[in-house]
């Protein structure tokens, strides 16, 4: 079989997996969806009294900046998934099979996208009625740079899972490193209002690009340098975690 045939396989059997089981499509809308009601509207005077604030609305601020959460919170935590399957052994039994290590990693992180594709959809959609307002080229482009993040951090998630084989070990990790992610990347508040400092100490965080070009997206600006700048950032995130990640496979596998 070729590599592109067994990561349908993998992919399928993931997801029917997942499908077996879809309430956790809605649990992962459940955090988004409370900074949406709890949150957004306390940025509507934010917006319109604080000097340094980006263009748009308090919607096009948060709602980008939200499907970007999604992506880090969203599928940097997936590899809790493959320690019960390595415990379990059922990463023992894939060993002894001739699959790709590329597939047994994508076929994975591609189901993975597609679930958080479809949370982000949904959370842009149940945005509309909150004042959200968008073009929808914009929100296709923006679910497109979304699902490449996506695929990058559920590569990462995988990659460390595989590697430390633990609930106790990943999960202080996860949390260590999210945490400063999320601060740094202006997802909460645009960076743009920081002191100086901070403000240059986020431009070391890779997501605060990203950010930076899903909110630029849904102005409608899809060929600014910040959109561009922020493509760019995905997909070599993608091509170092995604490389990493079948090294990984392969190692283990070996």
């Amino acid at each position: 079989m070729t590599t592109l045939t067994e990561t349908w396989l993998i992919f399928r059997r993931s997801m029917q997996q997942s499908l077996r089981n879809p309430v956790w499509v809605i649990i992962g809308l459940l955090q988004p969806l409370l900074y949406l009601a709890l949150f957004g509207p306390l940025l509507i005077p934010v917006v319109q009294n604080t000097p340094g604030f980006p263009p748009g609305d308090a919607w096009q601020v948060l709602v980008p900046a939200l499907l970007v959460q999604q992506a880090l919170f969203g599928t940097l935590f997936v590899g809790f998934g493959l320690i019960s399957e390595y415990r379990a052994g059922v990463i023992e039994r894939m060993r002894v099979t001739p699959v790709s290590r590329v597939a047994l990693l994508l076929g994975r992180s591609l189901k993975d996208v597609v679930v958080l594709v479809v949370q982000a959809a949904l959370l842009t959609l149940l945005a509309v009625p909150f004042g959200l307002r968008a073009s929808l080229g914009g929100v296709v482009v923006a679910l497109v740079l979304v699902a490449v993040l996506g695929l990058a951090m559920a590569s990462t998630s995988y990659a460390l899972a595989l590697r430390l084989k633990s609930e106790d070990a990943l999960a202080p990790l996860f949390n260590a490193v999210a945490l400063p992610l999320l601060l740094l990347s202006g997802i909460l508040l645009p960076m743009t209002m920081a002191p100086t400092w901070l403000f240059n100490l986020s431009r070391v965080n890779p997501f605060v690009y990203v950010v930076d070009a899903a909110r630029a997206i849904f102005l409608g600006d899809l060929t600014s340098p910040t959109v561009l700048a922020g493509l760019a950032v995905a997909v070599l995130l993608v091509a170092v975690t995604v490389a990493w990640g079948v090294r990984t496979f392969q190692r283990e596998s070996a």
